[in-house]
């Protein structure tokens, strides 16, 4: 039997009755039959640098324990970032944000998408390393805004001294690969 290439809808639009005419929605072409199925990015690109898969993140309790248990690496205003060298062939990432120090969820999820988005563009360069971003100070308070580009911009460039200190941490140094 010959498996036919299916168009299915990623992102499910909203679901009233009244959905906007411009609503945009993401289709990706799901075959049935190819356990390879792949995300639209690689499709286009051909490049699975921009992928943020689950084998990137750390999501096991014993895992973040792990990395708890040493000494924090690194610290910015915000964030303090733990570190552990791994036998994986890829870096891998972790997100605490307390609602004690970002009491909107709104803002906690800004933090960990830019942490991924950051991440997912440093991946590749980073050594083999678990590493835990953790939100330690508050960064709002319920009577400001939950988030404004303001803020974007602060948290991105404290993020992005993070990843520039792994990328130059010479105890985290990539394992030479065997030729």
């Amino acid at each position: 039997m010959v498996s036919v290439p299916v168009w299915q809808p990623v992102v499910a639009a909203l679901s009233s009755t009244h959905a906007a005419p411009r609503a945009a929605s993401a289709w990706q072409l799901f075959d049935p039959g190819n356990s390879q199925n792949q995300c639209a990015a690689v499709r286009v690109t051909g490049d699975r640098s921009y992928l943020y898969s689950r084998d990137q993140r750390i999501v096991k309790t014993d895992e973040f324990s792990s990395v708890f248990r040493l000494r924090p690496v690194y610290r910015t205003a915000h964030f303090v970032l733990y570190a552990r060298n791994n036998d994986l062939p890829l870096a891998r990432l972790g997100v605490v944000a307390a609602k004690r120090m970002a009491p909107r969820a709104v803002t906690r999820n800004t933090i960990k998408r830019v942490t991924r988005e950051l991440f997912r563009q440093t991946a590749l360069a980073l050594p083999q390393v678990d590493c835990i971003v953790r939100l330690s100070k508050p960064v709002n308070s319920k009577s400001g805004p939950a988030t404004n580009a303001r803020l974007k911009a602060e948290l991105r460039d404290e993020l992005s001294q993070l990843f520039a200190f792994l990328l130059n941490a010479t105890a985290f140094a990539r394992k030479p690969e065997n030729t």
